[in-house]
């Protein structure tokens, strides 16, 4: 590793697996102390302790919390803008998922997972922006998705607030450049975690089915690992990105180029 983050404190959301675990662990290796968030407490202390191992003291910390929850997220990144001594990097990749047509989709169900996509990560970023601010080399990025930018049927609420989320980054770009903070977007495209394996599980496809059929098709024709969605989001956060804000950029394997 080539010490990136060295000195460098992050917030990631979304933690305790996934995206979000693959991009503590390697923050982590890069040398930044990092905060972790997640809604499964428990999920998240085995997580926090499984990257704690090996490291030096005071490099990881943790606070469960829901991103929806707006006093709670506050209390959550307040208290780690504390252990960690500062706040230089957010990395919002906590989100809410929905299933279904636009046209069955009921205003209860746009409320929940706007709450979370849209005004969780609002919440995040409204807590953060004071301690970034004082960074003078903040960093912020935000995790959308490749369906952010093309079509599918029957994840649209999901796919709309991700949509949203670019909006997000580019006026936040604009709003916070003048506080020496960069904001961008990685667009996701199909990624094999745990979320994606129990999802299939419970319709009664096993791995190897997964693993062979279950992406979107794209040019390179397989699924991301976690780490290839970590590499970007690293490279946006740190300062070999520092002519790089309000950009969106699309890890998707060509699922967009087709």
């Amino acid at each position: 590793m080539s010490d990136r983050l060295q000195g460098r404190t992050a917030i990631i959301t979304g933690a305790a697996r996934g995206i979000g675990y693959a991009t503590a662990n390697l923050f982590l290796q890069e040398g930044a102390r990092v905060g972790l968030i997640d809604s499964d407490a428990a999920a998240l202390t085995d997580s926090a302790s499984k990257l704690a191992r090996d490291r030096s003291a005071g490099s990881v910390f943790a606070e469960p919390a829901d991103i929806a929850n707006a006093a709670g997220i506050a209390a959550a990144i307040d208290a780690l803008a504390k252990d960690l001594g500062g706040v230089d990097i957010l990395t919002n990749n906590a989100a809410a998922r929905a299933y279904g047509t636009i046209a069955d989709a009921t205003p209860e169900s746009w409320d929940t997972i706007l709450r979370t996509n849209i005004t969780g990560l609002a919440n995040c970023c409204r807590v953060a922006l004071p301690y970034l601010r004082r960074s003078r080399n903040g960093s912020i990025v935000m995790v959308s998705s490749a369906f952010a930018l093309t079509g599918r049927s029957n994840m649209g609420q999901y796919d709309a607030t991700k949509a949203a989320i670019l909006a997000m980054t580019r006026v936040l770009a604009c709003e916070e450049a003048a506080h020496g903070i960069r904001v961008n977007a990685v667009c996701p495209g199909s990624t094999l975690t745990s979320w994606t394996v129990g999802r299939a599980g419970a319709r009664g496809m096993s791995l190897e089915e997964l693993k062979e059929r279950g992406a979107v098709p794209s040019l390179l024709s397989r699924w991301a690992t976690p780490e290839e969605i970590a590499y970007p989001i690293l490279w946006m956060a740190s300062n070999e990105a520092s002519f790089m804000t309000g950009a969106i950029l699309v890890v998707d394997g060509g699922l967009t180029a087709i």
